[in-house]
């Protein structure tokens, strides 16, 4: 036989045990400035003079922005991992207006 009650306690345990794992992840933002050239085979190649090995490439726009948030994510990442300094030329986002910025659209008609 099947008691909803022992169901739920079972899930409320499992909660509890991934909650006394999990430890606070603090979340920081950083600015960086990429440069988006136009390839001749078509699409788009992002690369930034302040984080060394950064380079990201996606079919338009908008998708080289995403890749290069991504990978400059994971390089940050990893200078923190290895206990790097993290390049004097990362900036840290004010909690006023940051600044006007251009997004891409992408429409299909």
């Amino acid at each position: 036989m099947f008691y909803a009650g022992s169901a739920v306690n079972k899930y409320k345990n499992y909660l509890y045990d991934i909650l006394k794992i999990n430890k606070v992840i603090e979340v920081t933002e950083y600015l960086i400035s990429i440069k988006i050239a136009v390839l001749e085979e078509g699409g788009y190649l992002a690369t930034s003079d302040t984080i060394q090995g950064f380079i990201a490439q996606g079919r338009t726009i908008a998708e080289t922005m995403e890749i290069a948030q991504e990978v400059a994510r994971k390089l940050i990442e990893s200078y923190i991992e290895h206990g790097n300094p993290l390049p004097f030329e990362l900036e840290r986002p004010l909690k006023e207006l940051i600044r006007e910025v251009k997004i891409p659209i992408n429409v299909t008609i």
